[in-house]
């Protein structure tokens, strides 16, 4: 009997594996002869680059010595390192030979021409939205307007067995849902503009969603927020901690301006998904975006602001005594406060940091960032910087300023090991994407 057993057990252990592998498996599609150029109507062809754009597309396979679309940009995940690849049309290193139908398969299965899976660090999962139209634009471009460029691949460092390819059926098949995106038929056609972009090709919920032990995001808690790139990615829904609720005016001021006049600017990772993403998009696509976003948060109409110590000083035309506290007023007082007071009105691009989203986070950790390294003239907004105190402050005065920041600017519970979290994040080094 118990011979039976193991027989029986070991058979159908064989019988999974040899099923496992047949729904792995995927054949190599032919190689073409690179299209020319001249191949794809221009319409098309801008199409596509506004969607390369809108999609990070160089951000993602650039890397910071490299030619642009030339992959080798390193991606730290917590499995390990992976490097992206090179689309350009080079036939020898890029996808020059790849044909439509090859394109079309690694963006909506995950699966190169070759027939290998690809990791999901590619954001398959969202790009499998896309419609036909839209992916037939984007390969024109990529075939037509980029540089081809000849690049060695830098491998991969992630440990056995993650590094094996055909392990990513099962992941595909526990997190990864198939089909395009679906109108919703109760909602507006902008909010279903918006939705498609937002959850097909600028992928936010690949950042601003929270992601389970095996790395696929938790369908269930879409948009709640995630540690990105050392950056924290706020929550995209009402658990957004603003004093000033975001709403559809606020979402489109920032992917237009880089800034809002209550929220906060565009850095760290958030910088090039303004500046080198969305700003290729038309007004109209903005506005969708932020009436889907807009419906996320909740909030049709700004919020009052609720803060007793920048109310007072707003109505007294000055400083109150409220802004002042130890050394973190007194440094915030000399550091900070010449451009972050708003005597008369909020300022857009240098708000009182009372009403900033970064000050009432959970975690510190973008206010630190932005305190160490500023605001560069490509963030934010356009004209405005901020400069960095990485040389002039050390961990304990930056921690005091934050600790300032968040006693006497919001109803918010202190932050733990402010010091240590600082000399966590300088230890890190400036951000460079």
């Amino acid at each position: 009997m118990i011979k039976r057993i193991l027989t029986g057990g070991a058979a159908l252990a064989v019988l999974g594996i040899g099923g496992f592998a047949i729904y792995a498996w995927h054949p190599a599609i032919d190689e073409i002869a690179p299209p020319s150029a001249d191949s794809f109507p221009e319409a098309q062809i801008e199409k596509g680059r506004q969607l390369a754009s809108a999609g990070y597309c160089a951000s993602c396979h650039t890397s910071a010595d490299g030619a642009a679309y030339a992959g080798n940009y390193p991606m730290e995940t917590d499995f390990g390192t992976i490097y992206s690849t090179n689309i350009t049309p080079d036939p020898e290193t890029g996808i020059g030979t790849w044909s439509l139908a090859a394109f079309e398969r690694a963006m909506r299965e995950g699966i190169d021409r070759d027939g290998a899976h690809l990791f999901p660090a590619f954001p398959f999962d969202h790009f499998a939205k896309m419609t036909d139209e839209d992916i037939a634009a984007l390969y024109a471009y990529l075939m037509s307007s980029v540089e081809p460029v000849k690049a060695t691949h830098t491998e991969n460092d992630l440990p056995f067995p993650l590094n094996q390819r055909f392990l990513q059926a099962g992941w595909k098949m526990l997190y990864f849902d198939k089909g395009q995106y679906e109108p919703e038929t109760d909602q507006s056609e902008a909010w279903n503009r918006g939705a498609y972009l937002v959850e097909g090709v600028t992928h936010c919920g690949a950042c601003h969603t929270p992601r389970n032990a095996f790395g696929a995001e938790i369908a269930t808690q879409q948009f709640a927020g995630a540690a990105i790139d050392n950056w924290i990615a706020p929550a995209l829904t009402s658990d957004n901690p603003s004093a000033v609720a975001w709403n559809k005016d606020a979402f489109f001021q920032y992917m237009k301006t880089g800034t809002t006049t209550y929220q906060g600017s565009a850095a760290g990772p958030m910088a090039p998904v303004v500046h080198a993403g969305l700003k290729d998009l038309p007004d109209e696509d903005l506005l969708a975006i932020a009436t889907y976003l807009g419906d996320q948060v909740g909030a049709d109409d700004m919020a009052p602001m609720s803060n007793p110590a920048v109310e007072k000083s707003l109505a007294a035309g000055a400083p109150q005594a409220d802004y002042r506290k130890e050394e973190g007023e007194r440094l915030y007082a000399t550091a900070c406060a010449a451009c972050h007071y708003n005597s008369v009105q909020i300022a857009e691009g240098r708000p009182d940091l009372g009403i900033n989203s970064a000050v009432r986070l959970d975690d510190p950790t973008n206010l630190v960032h932005v305190i160490l390294d500023g605001v560069h003239a490509d963030q934010g907004m356009e004209g405005v910087v901020m400069p960095g105190y990485r040389s002039a402050l050390d961990d304990q005065q930056i921690a005091s300023i934050a600790a300032y920041l968040r006693d006497s600017r919001t109803d918010k519970a202190p932050w733990v090991d402010l010091e240590q979290t600082v000399t966590e994040i300088r230890a890190q080094g400036a951000l460079a994407h």
